[in-house]
């Protein structure tokens, strides 16, 4: 990869202009520090993890929020939440190269839409607002909940006493901490996503701060229809174009996608990224 081209991104991260949107692939490499496991992030993994190890039907193994809404259906909610508490806030997970070296450039607002903690663990001793994706919430006017860390500890904030100044953690489908809370099935993605339509999952400090900004996204698979409804309501009011998104070897369907969304297909993954703006920085020192 281009130096010239990994440096633009790294200097467009640390002005905020650049803003950072991981998916499943920025897992890559985490294990299990007990028994050396990769953490489940895609939805195949996932869904495997979630059903002992074993496949779930072909319908169901077709995307984790469908095997999701079945194991909802089938053993209530409370063993989904459960499942995914003890897989993201329970075991201890080897420290994900991206996330270290993406905290290292103190971006001003990141989008992480996986469920794990690692992006937390980064900024563990920096203070930062965490946004938090709910769903299915009776009564409120909002679907997001807002901790507010002083370096130290978390503590429940909300749209009006939050420091937005500070940098902002956006996990639109949840995390185990401070407080469990999951965007997992079907029902609860019906339910965010018709929400983020309406402009209730979104806090309007962020609505500001996300116009005419261009978009990093690494870790991300464009062929299921879910993530991608997520990925386009949070990315309204982007630049044009709206930035780049790196898949070593995307599908005719993504290449489509990311042209109508205003998105470069970069072939290459976060590592590649990382290695050639290492480069970058070495050269210039």
């Amino acid at each position: 990869m281009n130096q010239e081209f990994a440096a633009e991104i790294v200097r467009g991260i640390e002005s905020g202009e650049v803003i950072p949107y991981l998916g499943a692939g920025a897992l890559e490499g985490v294990t299990d520090v007990v028994n050396g496991e990769p953490i489940p992030a895609d939805s195949e993994s996932l869904i495997l993890a979630m059903n002992n190890q074993r496949p779930m039907s072909p319908r169901l193994m077709y995307e984790f929020p469908r095997a999701a809404m079945h194991v909802e259906q089938r053993r209530g909610r409370a063993a989904l939440e459960r499942f995914l508490t003890h897989t993201y806030g329970q075991r201890q997970w080897t420290p994900s190269p991206l996330h270290q070296w993406l905290s290292g450039l103190e971006p001003r607002y990141v989008v992480d839409i996986n469920r794990d903690t690692q992006l937390q663990e980064a900024y563990a001793t920096r203070p930062h607002v965490l946004v938090v994706g709910t769903a299915r919430m009776l009564g409120g006017d909002h679907r997001f909940q807002i901790f507010d860390h002083d370096g130290m500890e978390y503590r429940p904030s909300s749209l009006e006493a939050a420091d937005w100044g500070k940098p902002i953690l956006f996990k639109p489908l949840g995390t185990p901490r401070p407080e469990p809370g999951y965007i997992a099935s079907d029902a609860d993605f019906v339910d965010y996503i018709t929400e983020l339509m309406g402009g209730f999952a979104i806090p309007s400090p962020l609505k500001l701060h996300r116009r005419g900004k261009r978009y990093l996204l690494l870790g991300m698979r464009l062929t299921r229809d879910t993530e991608r409804m997520v990925l386009s309501e949070i990315m309204v009011d982007a630049d044009d174009p709206a930035g780049w998104v790196f898949i070593p070897e995307p599908t005719a369907k993504e290449r489509k996608y990311c042209a109508r969304k205003g998105l470069q297909v970069i072939e290459a993954d976060a590592a590649d990224l990382i290695r050639a703006a290492s480069g970058a920085h070495a050269a210039i020192l």
